[in-house]
Parts: C-alpha cells; structure tokens; sequence
C-alpha cells in the first residue's frame, strides 16, 4: 500500500508543488474529501498521496491466513453466570495483552440502534454542503466539529477521510448543537455505549486482578467523545490511506464500522483485517490503558485503507476526557507495579496527553514513548 519511489520523489521534491497552497485551498472549500469525490475526481490530489509503507511489505491480508484473526468474544451471561463471567475475564485479558483488539457480539445494544445510528451519520455526510458547512471548523472547543483531517497541516500526507466528532460525556450537547438528521440517535447509541463501557472497565479491571470497579473509580469512564468517520470511495486507493497507521490516545475505544471494512490491526509485524461482523463492536485499548496498566494491557497500531468502495462509515467512541479541562493525573496503578516491575510511565492528565498526541497528528508512532521515566 503505497507510491512508487518516482512518484515519493516527486511529492516532495517538485519544486512546482505548493503543498501548503493546496492544503490551504481544500480547506477553504469546507466540502472535505466527499465534495471531491462528489465533483468527480478522477486523480486524487497530490496532497493525499502517501510514501511508501514499509510495514505495509508484511500485509497478511484476511484471507491469506484463516486461523489469523482479531478475538471475536460473546458477553452472554456474564452478569449471572460467573463460570461464565470467569471464561470471558480471561479472553478479555489475552485478546488485550497480545492483541490490543477484539470485538464483542451479544453485548446488550440493539442491532436496530447499530443500524441506526450507521444511517444517521451517512445522512450527515449525503447532506447538502451548505448545510455541511456550518459545522465546519479547526475550533476542538465547538460542541460539534466537522472537518477533514484533524490534523491536516501538520501530518506529512492528508488521508482520505472527513469527520465529525463531539464530546457525548461527562457534559453532553444541547440537542440542538447536534445536526437533526442524526442527533437523536447519536445521543442514544452514546447512551448505551457509555453502559456497555461500564460492563466492560469492568471485565479489563478483573482481568488485571483488581476490583471490579477500580477503572470505573479512577474516572477511565468519565468523558466520551463520538469521532462520525466517512471515507468516500477512492478512485486511486494504492495512493493513499483511509487513516494512517496510528494507536487511540484515550483509554478505551467502542467501533462500530459499516460491511464495507478497510480496518487492519498491526499484529506480529503483520497487517491483520479486522474483518466486519454483523451486530458486533471492536474494541481496543488505547494509550491511557497501556500508560496505567503498566505496558500489561497494549494499544496497538491500526490503519485503515482506502478502498475503490464507498462511503465507509464508521463511529468510533473514544473513553477519554479528551481536550477538556482536567487536572487529575494518571500513572501506572501502585497493585500493578513492584520491585520487580517497576514504574515504566511518569503521571499525566489526559488533556497533556491527548494535546501532545493531537499537536503530532497522525505521523505514524505513538505519543507514549514521550512519557515514559
């Protein structure tokens, strides 16, 4: 997945390319990749083109490998069952020691509101670009903030996605802050989320042989922002990617993605797909979790392709506080360190963390190295 080396050489040597012109000009339109694909791009812009993924050389593809495959865990009977619960609680502590992933069937929100939910962010992007266009914005501190590439002035090569993300707890928004051809349901399917993540810090803290409420209690499931993510079909998907290989700055991330897939899961050097399951979630950890479980638990890097198909729609909720303010600080858990183990992390909040992740972008390492003793 990639540029040939002529064409690297070109993106960034051709002394014609005025890449942050371009930048500058495909935000003003304020119509993200949708209004490209929508006035009928052929080439995509040069601005989308990625160099070469060296990793990308040891892809295993679904397909390649059957036995390869990200967990798939059923939370049937977990609350009444504790043979079960106990079954569950150690495929819960495998899938997040060695995968960082796994994904969830029979995990108590309706399909119907998955469905739901799915259409009602694709209505979003299927939307009039006037309309579209006034929730544009660079300002993470509006209640609802559409754009394209969070980070487009400063990753070296925009993907080929468009976003919509607000901050769903601890303070929800106004309803009317929310587009109406998806706000009632974007409230309620965070609504439901926010329980599913209750029962699952739950699991995480027993498998780490903690209280069951020990996360809970630390605040892991204070804040929640909803990322609406559409990646419109590629006329040229070797160019580019849907998202680059990055890990998740929060604690924890619910997914919920359409059938059309694209997600790959860096596994044993290795890009694993995370193929789609009807009526299941992904769930992976993210850096916040390593940071407190000590490097137990592991936020592993994903990306996302870009694919000739589309619109893929997916909705990823991030457990995190995010860039709202907070003053109470994170280290590794004192019952998972010893003399043994000690300390690999120095406490910070979440704004610090997230800040210094969000002022990166996503160039394709992780943030956590940065606060490490």
């Amino acid at each position: 997945m990639g540029v040939s080396e002529n064409n690297e050489a070109s993106v960034t040597t051709n002394p014609d390319y005025d890449r942050a012109s371009e930048l500058q000009a495909f935000d003003d339109t304020k119509d993200g990749v949708k209004g490209l694909v929508d006035a009928g791009v052929t080439k995509i812009p040069r601005i989308f083109h990625h160099p070469l993924d060296e990793s990308s050389k040891d892809s295993a593809s679904a397909g390649s490998s059957k036995e390869l495959g990200v967990p798939c865990i059923d939370l049937e009977g977990i609350q009444d069952d504790p043979t079960r619960r106990k079954e569950v609680v150690e495929k819960v502590r495998e899938a997040s020691e060695t995968w960082g992933f796994f994904q969830v069937v029979n995990h108590g929100i309706p399909v119907s509101v998955l469905e739901e939910v799915k259409n009602g962010v694709l209505g979003f992007y299927e939307q009039d670009s006037e309309v579209k266009r006034e929730f544009y914005s660079r300002d993470p501190t509006r209640p609802l903030v559409y754009n394209s590439n969070f980070d487009l002035y400063s990753s070296p090569a925009a993907n080929w996605r468009d976003t919509f993300f607000c901050f769903m707890a601890p303070h929800p928004p106004k309803p009317e802050d929310l587009p109406s051809v998806c706000r009632d349901i974007l409230l309620e399917y965070s609504k439901q989320v926010m329980k599913l993540g209750s029962v699952l810090f739950e699991l995480l803290a027993e498998a780490l042989g903690l209280d069951p409420n020990h996360l809970i209690d630390m605040g892991c499931t204070d804040g929640l922002v909803a990322l609406c993510h559409c990646y419109p079909a590629c006329p040229e998907p070797e160019l580019t990617f849907g998202a680059t290989k990055h890990s998740d700055n929060d604690f924890l991330t619910v997914l919920l993605q359409d059938h059309i897939g694209g997600l790959q899961v860096l596994h044993e050097n290795k890009w694993v797909d995370v193929s789609p399951l009807h009526g299941a979630l992904v769930i992976n950890i993210g850096d916040l979790m390593q940071l407190i479980t000590n490097d137990k638990f592991r936020s592993v890097e994903h990306r996302v392709v870009a694919n000739h198909v589309g619109p893929r729609v997916s909705i990823a909720s991030f457990f995190s506080t995010s860039l709202q303010p907070s003053s109470k600080l994170y280290s590794p858990i004192k019952n998972l360190v010893s003399e043994d183990n000690p300390p690999k992390y120095r406490e910070t909040t979440v704004y610090d963390y997230v800040a210094y992740s969000y002022a990166r972008g996503l160039d394709g390492t992780s943030p956590l190295p940065h606060f490490k003793i």
